[in-house]
């Protein structure tokens, strides 16, 4: 509908998509740059302790360790493996009224992003894509067919994707969230996919696996891919995950 198309939230993302004709010659704002850190020369410095305690300790090496992964071990993801992934990233964990809360926030407990995946070598499933059904957790089975090497093809060609083990793929639907929070419900729809993916990729260091966020790619190619109507719904963010490769030696 053409009031959802009207807005500028909406036109912003129409605005910074990427697209094979388009991409080589875009132009792209001259902005000075700024320093990487923010000083105070003047004011008084407090150092802060790094001697804290905590009762759940194996919060601090997953921290600490979190890296972008883009090389992977052969060996499959567990389908237990990848329902964890799901569930710390999107999961329900609580009811109020007509509200279903999440593993993640979301303004207005809106939750307008999707999580499709495409699963490339996951033990128990059949290669192909997937749409996770939040409300009973589970998936629902979108193609039959290894898409491995179209998935890298639409994210800028980035050939480690086709060897990760799976791909997550987060879209919007945009009037979810957009319906209560008009124009400014763009940023809280952009938010959301922060949130959900640094859930995920804390939960994979806890299974000893790593990820790595994309958000360069080809919108109307993943949207293709999907098979989704990019005018009510379109990919705004994915991540490639899969096990780490044993050290040598």
């Amino acid at each position: 509908m053409p009031e959802l198309e009207e807005t500028s939230g909406f036109q912003y993302l129409i605005g910074t998509r990427f697209d094979r004709l388009t991409i080589a010659n875009r132009q792209r704002p001259v902005i000075a740059e700024v320093d990487t850190f923010k000083r105070y020369p003047t004011g008084q410095k407090i150092a802060l302790p790094r001697t804290w305690t905590l009762d759940e300790e194996r919060l601090i090496p997953l921290l600490q360790n979190r890296r972008s992964l883009r090389r992977y071990s052969a060996e499959p993801l567990s389908l237990e493996h990848l329902a964890f992934l799901l569930w710390a990233s999107q999961g329900i964990t609580a009811q109020s009224g007509s509200h279903f809360f999440r593993t993640t926030p979301s303004a207005g407990a809106l939750y307008p992003i999707e999580t499709y995946l495409h699963a490339h070598s996951v033990r128990g499933l059949h290669p192909g894509l997937y749409h996770f059904d939040v409300e009973h957790f589970a998936l629902d089975q979108v193609t039959q067919q290894d898409q491995s090497e179209a998935v890298a093809h639409a994210c800028l060609d980035q050939g480690f994707i086709a060897q990760a083990p799976v791909m997550f793929l987060w879209t919007a639907i945009f009037r979810r969230a957009m319906h209560k929070y008009g124009d400014r419900g763009m940023r809280y729809i952009l938010l959301d996919a922060g949130h959900i993916c640094q859930n995920m990729l804390t939960a994979a260091e806890a299974m000893s696996c790593g990820g790595c966020p994309i958000a360069a790619l080809y919108d109307g190619e993943i949207n293709q891919l999907l098979q989704i109507d990019e005018k009510e719904e379109s990919i705004l963010y994915a991540a490639a995950v899969g096990g780490r490769i044993a050290p040598q030696g």
